[in-house]
């Protein structure tokens, strides 16, 4: 998805853009996903790509949702981030390039992996019963 910055600006809200589109961060513990543990799979805000299922989900207690494994192999993207002095492996969306968050290699499960999302970033489908 090849959107200009004004077509996201009318497709997003404002918190959205900043953290989608200008790789900005939720403040910790806020997002509405943080202790959300519905089954269903999320999906980005941005464009509706399919991101993680609710199994990977689990509480990292780090103030944001957190996963151990995306949904496919594809669905995202990684990048080497060396913003603020720090090291750290960039999340974003395979269709559209938006800013998820950050994956980390501190994961409690057999992945190794956390993948540490912003709540702003994502949405929720809910698994049909």
């Amino acid at each position: 998805m090849n959107l200009s910055e004004e077509e996201w600006k009318k497709r997003l809200t404002p918190e959205e853009f900043y953290v989608l589109r200008q790789k900005g961060t939720e403040r910790p513990f806020t997002g509405k996903f943080y202790k959300h543990f519905d089954e269903g799979t999320y999906v980005c805000k941005g464009c509706g790509n399919e991101l993680f299922d609710s199994e990977s989900k689990f509480d990292s207690h780090c103030g944001w949702p957190s996963y151990d494994r995306t949904l496919s192999p594809g669905s995202i993207v990684e990048k080497p981030d060396y913003s603020y002095g720090m090291i750290r492996t960039e999340v974003l969306c395979s269709r559209c390039g938006g800013h998820l968050g950050h994956v980390f290699d501190d994961g409690p499960t057999s992945t190794g992996l956390r993948y540490c999302i912003n709540s702003v970033a994502i949405d929720f489908k809910k698994k049909d019963k």
